[in-house]
């Protein structure tokens, strides 16, 4: 009995022995079948190995020593031939060892190449020693199933400031060089400067010539297609108005064409709207207007035979009730006349005496008539003393007697005159 046993694209599986028969196999991101305790199986990384040589105080061809570090990418190469020599020499060992191992081969390749460089040249072409370092150590690490993918110089330095003494006197030779170069320069350009203000003042001036020859031209040229063109325009425009007329005149013929008709047919709508509107008339005013005038003669005729008939009515009335109060008026005459005939006795029967009776009856109501104005006044001012007003008071009896001689035809002194013993006194 046994497992299987898989391994991703990263690792090669080793399995070594079998059951009755001696066998190896090699699968990488495969898997692969191994027998219980007769069965060897161990894996092997592929991954990439970043490694870090470090050189320390080696002397350069010059006897300057220098430090140097680089950088290295190596991984275990998957040919069969490179799988069999990298597990006979790193199967079973550890990562760390395998690092270990590569990283001191590249070292002492490094130290023997340092050995035939000057400083200058490891120092300034870096990628020409790093590329020594990858064609001297490939072959050897090769042989390990190693394969160098990449190789950099990280860093160069030294302890005996070498490398600071010479990047000042390069420094110094540059600032001189640099220095030189920039008086020569700016003598140059101011040269140069010149020379191209001249070539550009004489194109320039050249340049003008020819744009303002070439502007005359155009503007020449530009007159010419004006004139052309605008009379080309009044042409055109005036072609267009004298067309724009005839299209008009045609238009307005058209129209008082239409017009015409229009007129034509609104007369012809005008004189069925009169005899229409003549129908309208005879039929919502003339008919019923005669069936009016109709109704109201006969109503008038009724109205009339009603009021004639209520005058006469009313006039043999007014004549019966005139009639009455005639007759009624007549007796009333005849009884106050009779009355008054007999007043007119009585008097004559009983003298003055009756009358002045009939006088003095009649004075209470006559002064009562009088006062009736006084009642409603509140005072009376007499002006001129007790003898004024004793006058005053004669005067009012003395106008008494005309008074009610106007009143009742009867003369009241006359009356006095003729009692026994009366005497009438004369007032001054």
């Amino acid at each position: 009995m046994g497992n299987i046993h898989t391994v991703g694209p990263d690792r090669a599986l080793f399995v070594t022995g079998g059951c009755g028969t001696s066998s190896r196999s090699v699968v990488v991101g495969n898997w692969a079948w191994a027998w219980w305790f007769v069965s060897d199986v161990q894996t092997l990384s592929l991954r990439i190995l970043t490694l870090g040589p470090v050189c320390e105080n080696v002397e350069t061809s010059q006897g300057v020593p220098l430090t140097v570090t680089g950088v290295a990418q190596v991984k275990i190469m998957k040919e069969e031939k490179f799988l069999d020599l990298a597990a006979e020499q790193f199967l079973g060992r550890s990562e760390e060892d395998i690092r270990d191992a590569i990283d001191q081969t590249l070292e002492g390749h490094l130290r023997a190449i340092l050995g035939t460089l000057t400083v200058e040249q490891v120092y300034q072409d870096r990628d020409t020693f790093a590329k020594a370092v990858r064609e001297t150590a490939g072959p050897d690490v090769a042989k390990m199933g190693i394969e160098i993918l990449s190789f950099t110089i990280k860093d160069v330095y030294d302890k005996v400031e070498y490398l600071e003494s010479l990047g000042k006197a390069q420094t110094s030779l540059v600032k001189r060089d640099a220095d030189i170069g920039v008086a020569q320069a700016s003598r140059d350009a101011g040269i140069r400067q010149a020379e191209c203000q001249k070539a550009a003042m004489d194109v320039k001036f050249s340049t003008d010539s020819k744009i303002e020859n070439n502007n005359r031209g155009f503007k020449l040229q530009q007159a010419t297609f004006d004139t052309e063109v605008n009379s080309a325009k009044a042409e055109a425009q005036m072609a267009y108005q004298l067309q724009a007329a005839k299209i008009q005149q045609k238009i307005r013929t058209e129209e008082i064409q239409v017009e015409v008709v229009e007129r034509r047919k609104q007369i012809e709508i005008e004189e069925q709207e009169i005899v229409r509107k003549e129908k309208e008339l005879i039929a919502t005013v003339k008919l019923p207007a005669e069936a009016e005038a109709f109704q109201v003669q006969t109503v008038a005729e009724g109205q009339r035979a009603k009021v004639l008939a209520s005058a006469r009515g009313e006039s043999d009335k007014i004549k019966l009730i005139g009639a009455a109060e005639a007759r009624a008026v007549e007796a009333v005459g005849r009884a106050e006349a009779e009355q008054m005939r007999m007043k007119a006795a009585a008097y004559a029967q009983y003298g003055d005496a009756a009358v002045l009776s009939l006088v003095l009856e009649a004075l209470p109501q006559i002064a009562a008539e009088v006062a009736a104005p006084l009642s409603r006044t509140g005072e009376i001012v007499l002006i001129g003393g007790s003898d004024k007003m004793s006058q005053e008071v004669t005067k009012l009896i003395g106008t008494l007697p005309p008074a009610v001689q106007a009143l009742t035809g009867v003369d009241i002194s006359r009356v006095l005159e003729r009692l026994p013993g009366a005497r009438l006194i004369e007032t001054a």
